[in-house]
């Protein structure tokens, strides 16, 4: 089965130039059990419209993002985080976990060179609801102890989550170009017994 998968430029994602073509992404929800990161990245640019802000506020800016494209396989996210958001997660990570259900809502952005323009090529209209995959017992969230060195200011940290499907269709739209778009299904009604 194909897989969507992307290395994403952050310096690209904090510092936006009209004249790099990296993809870029950006997570603009993220609520993990009782605790919502905050949306505290406002000027980051909008690839689609490099001289105007993105229209919403970012929690994190995406390093790599992978998804098996299965309608139940997991959605791994890599992000950079502010320090308010790393000290959250990493206290949360200390404590006990009864709720371990995800809101979240991302954008990839790639550059097509055919329409000569960035386009969204992974993106949801409406957030996202999942569960913390397990690797074993252990929940599949982590957060660096140390600062990241590719991009010094803002101070930021590397944000890793495997998210699984609830059990609900959703829909998530994948673009190969602009204006080739599709829709693919995440997560699965259970059947009524």
């Amino acid at each position: 089965m194909p897989q969507f998968a992307r290395s994403l430029d952050v310096y690209q994602g904090f510092n936006f130039k009209k004249d790099k073509q990296a993809p870029v992404g950006y997570i603009t929800k993220l609520k993990v059990g009782d605790n919502e990161l905050k949306a505290d990245q406002e000027t980051l640019k909008d690839p689609e419209q490099p001289d105007k802000p993105l229209k919403n506020k970012v929690v994190g800016v995406l390093s790599h993002y992978l998804w098996e494209t299965g309608i139940t396989d997991a959605m791994y996210l890599s992000a950079q985080v502010s320090t308010a958001n790393k000290q959250m997660v990493a206290s949360a990570l200390l404590g006990t976990w009864s709720n371990v259900e995800v809101l979240f809502s991302y954008t990839v952005y790639e550059y097509d060179p055919l329409a000569k323009k960035y386009f969204k090529s992974n993106y949801i209209d409406k957030e996202l609801k999942g569960i913390l995959e397990k690797n074993g017992d252990d929940l599949n969230l982590s957060i660096a102890d140390d600062p990241s060195s590719e991009v010094q200011s803002p101070k930021n940290f590397t944000l890793q989550v495997g998210i699984k499907p609830q059990t609900l269709e959703q829909s998530v739209n994948i673009a190969t170009g602009s204006g080739k778009q599709l829709v693919k299904q995440w997560g699965v009604t259970e059947a009524a017994k």
